[in-house]
């Protein structure tokens, strides 16, 4: 027995010849039968479900990256470039500074007092005037190239000449070309200036308690000391004389002030103002007047007005104790366009 061969049911084998009939079988047809016709049309067959359309990928460059571009120019024209580029970007902004201005400071120095006083000192300068019956030494913001200085009403209040020097080492005489007493704010122009490195004004209603800040002056004549610390408080109320011609405070570098109902530094006099400051704990001491405070990302975010010292001691005796008060930059550009015009209120 051949071991590939397979059985048949019927006990027999599969013929070698494959192509054996029987002779009495009819012939096999010339073509294939086809089914018998119906006098019913034959039903519809029914069409396979077509397959499901698959998404077709989107480029990379579609509307959503389209949208995200238009989104970060918009930003960019709205709030500075540099500004709405990291917001939208993910990239990481200055921690503890809410101002939502410029970023002035470098990018690899972001955050730091250091960055903060390399960006922003250039634009800050010395104030020395002379009255009749003295001098008196403070601060001041340089807000344009050609020379235009804000500072305080009381430190050029009387003056008879004023001189600026830059951070440089340059110096200018200046005259006033608008004051506010009601607000404590002056404004002074340099005579033949030009190139100054101006100061990126912030905005002060951004600004929130615990905020980190710098300060830049020249206390008791030491152009550019910088000094830190955070936004303590804010809408403090503080009083300040409005009498041009009052001397009292001006002995030592210092200013009177009236806060919480006592006074400071001297009598504030029978003309006086009240205004919404900024409190801060960065160092301030006589000469910071006018001078600037300053966010992390280099944004003026007020000007420096006013430091409490110890009852029974001069403020230049006792020094900074840690509450220091400044106008907030939104009441000086809300106050610029009449100190241009030349008011003297």
């Amino acid at each position: 027995m051949n071991m590939t061969e397979s059985p048949r049911p019927s006990g027999e084998y599969e013929s070698s010849n494959p192509h054996r009939v029987n002779p009495e079988w009819p012939p096999p047809p010339a073509y294939a039968p086809t089914p018998a016709q119906s006098s019913d049309p034959a039903p519809e067959q029914p069409h396979p479900p077509a397959p499901p359309r698959l998404p077709r990928r989107r480029p990379t460059r579609g509307p959503v990256a389209m949208l995200a571009a238009v989104a970060i120019v918009a930003a960019a024209v709205a709030g500075g470039t540099a500004y709405g580029v990291q917001e939208l970007t993910g990239s990481d902004t200055v921690a503890g500074s809410s101002s939502t201005s410029t970023n002035v400071v470098p990018s690899s120095q972001k955050g730091t007092v250091s960055g903060v006083a390399e960006a922003v000192s250039p634009s800050i300068v010395e104030i020395n005037a002379t009255t009749g019956t003295g001098s008196s030494t403070g601060s001041g913001v340089i807000i344009t190239g050609d020379g235009e200085i804000v500072t305080n009403n009381h430190v050029i209040a009387g003056a008879s000449s004023i001189k600026v020097r830059t951070d440089d080492g340059k110096t200018y005489t200046a005259e006033v070309v608008g004051t506010d007493s009601a607000k404590d704010l002056a404004l002074i122009k340099l005579n033949n200036a030009s190139g100054l490195k101006a100061a990126t004004l912030g905005e002060s209603d951004a600004v929130r308690v615990g905020d980190q800040v710098v300060a830049i002056g020249s206390p008791e004549g030491l152009t550019g000391t910088v000094t830190s610390g955070i936004v303590s408080a804010l809408d403090r109320d503080v009083t300040v004389s409005r009498d041009d011609g009052q001397e009292r405070g001006r002995q030592g570098g210092n200013w009177p002030f009236e806060f919480g109902g006592r006074e400071f530094n001297g009598d504030t006099g029978d003309s006086t103002t009240t205004y919404k400051a900024i409190q801060t704990d960065a160092s301030l001491n006589p000469g910071n007047s006018g001078g600037a405070l300053i966010d992390m990302n280099g944004n003026i975010i007020g000007i420096n007005s006013a430091m409490y010292a110890p009852s029974g001691l001069s403020a230049s005796a006792a020094g900074s104790v840690g509450l220091g008060f400044a106008i907030p930059v939104d009441t000086v550009k809300a106050d610029l366009p009449d100190l241009r015009s030349g008011s003297t209120n």
